[in-house]
């Protein structure tokens, strides 16, 4: 009877130890779902309408640059579409700054600059992106961990960010997604 017992604990303990299909999340995992089940609102952004041109490890935004890892085709592909680029991160950072910033002083000081933007100017960083797939809503919605770095920054910023493909179809490879997608949501992470 004891060993029935115990074989029977031991087969209950597989199943549940072995049987959870669900991956553990890490920290950053489970702030990023929670941040879209909380603050996420949809919007639609611009695709880059300057001139995109690819060479080596980098592209050039008009006069932006942007690098990234040759190996690294998920990035390349969003960047090459215009989809996130220097300038959208430059409005984005400015943007963020006059929303969260109360101090009056400050935003005065900002207007009376002859460049305002010159101060959130986002150039010559190495973009990383890498894909959330347990973010993702469904075959048409897929949503995205952004890293930047900057040289001459001491931190990465990360941005979370979701492409939407209205054309997007089940088993679709990311390059075909990522053609006909639009940039949806865009957020830095804390």
């Amino acid at each position: 009877m004891k060993l029935q017992f115990s074989a029977i604990l031991c087969f209950l303990f597989s199943v549940l130890v072995f049987g959870q299909k669900k991956e553990v999340l890490s920290s950053k995992d489970q702030h990023a779902v929670e941040h879209f089940k909380k603050e996420y609102k949809k919007k639609n952004y611009k695709k880059f309408e300057g001139k995109i041109n690819t060479k080596d490890n980098q592209i050039l935004f008009d006069d932006k640059v942007t690098y990234f890892e040759k190996t690294d085709k998920l990035t390349v592909s969003i960047l090459q579409q215009g989809l996130v680029y220097p300038q959208l991160l430059t409005d984005y950072q400015m943007q963020k700054f006059l929303d969260e910033t109360t101090d009056k002083t400050q935003k005065r000081f900002l207007k009376l600059q002859k460049d305002p933007k010159a101060g959130f100017d986002v150039n010559n960083i190495l973009v990383k992106t890498s894909e959330l797939p347990f973010l993702n809503v469904n075959e048409k919605v897929k949503r995205f961990r952004l890293i930047t770095k900057n040289r001459n920054l001491p931190n990465s910023i990360i941005y979370l960010l979701e492409l939407t493909n209205s054309k997007a179809v089940k088993n679709m490879s990311i390059d075909e997604f990522v053609k006909d997608a639009k940039l949806t949501y865009l957020n830095q992470e804390n």
